[in-house]
């Protein structure tokens, strides 16, 4: 079996998610205003944002990927593979970089 590095999993992660927002955009062509009545609250609570005392886990990583293709500007990969070093380091909740954000959204 071959073993992937962080990048590869970031990479991964992003390709998964941009899957799953086109069935998200598909889902809201047919159905205006799924994404803020029913969407947006489901993956608030999937990835943990609100819980502010949670540090973050690999479990919520992938729901933070997918709420972060929500916004305006899609997450960087390079950002995400710095997330998941910190994350696999045990290091908890990642730190971020100076020139980008962290998905760590409970600050």
């Amino acid at each position: 079996m071959a073993n992937l590095t962080t990048r590869q999993i970031a990479e991964l992660l992003v390709g998964v998610a941009r899957a799953q927002q086109a069935m998200i955009d598909a889902i809201e062509s047919q159905k205006a205003g799924y994404k803020q009545s029913h969407l947006s609250s489901a993956l608030t609570n999937a990835a943990r944002i609100r819980n502010t005392a949670h540090v973050p886990t690999l479990m919520d990583f992938p729901s933070r990927v997918l709420l972060a293709f929500q916004g305006r500007n899609p997450p960087d990969v390079a950002q995400l593979e710095r997330d998941l070093d910190s994350l696999l380091g045990g290091h908890g909740a990642a730190a971020p970089a100076a020139d980008a954000p962290s998905l760590d959204m409970t600050s």
